[in-house]
């Protein structure tokens, strides 16, 4: 089995694609500033389940990895409410990408909460 079969990942590269074509709207000033953090900590995201996946025949590492993507998603989100304020994105679109993120962190939960399924 690979990591790209994980509900997680593949949610979690779905949003992380979102967020990378909507910043494409965003303004060039904040190329190095805010489209860089909120790309990176999206994309953050699946590589930290990728990497914990690879070694979850040992749980703590899997179990740290998952947190470090729980966090990483959690940031992700700390971005678009700066998007939010700084007027990039609308009240609607930081709720739906807010909404999908929520939801991977609800998956990534459920693979730290129950590591010997993913075994």
């Amino acid at each position: 089995m690979s990591f790209k079969t994980l509900l997680a990942y593949q949610k979690g590269f779905d949003l992380a694609m979102e967020i990378f074509h909507l910043t494409k709207t965003f303004p060039k000033s904040e190329v190095f500033a805010l489209t860089s953090q909120v790309v990176r900590s999206s994309r953050s995201v699946c590589s930290n389940i990728a990497e914990g996946y690879r070694k979850r025949q040992y749980e703590k590492h899997f179990k740290s990895k998952l947190s470090d993507a729980d966090s990483e998603n959690s940031e992700t989100q700390l971005w678009l409410e700066f998007a939010l304020a700084c007027e990039y994105i609308s009240e609607a679109k930081r709720l739906e990408l807010q909404n999908k993120s929520e939801e991977i962190g609800k998956l990534i939960n459920y693979m730290i909460n129950n590591p010997d399924k993913f075994k």
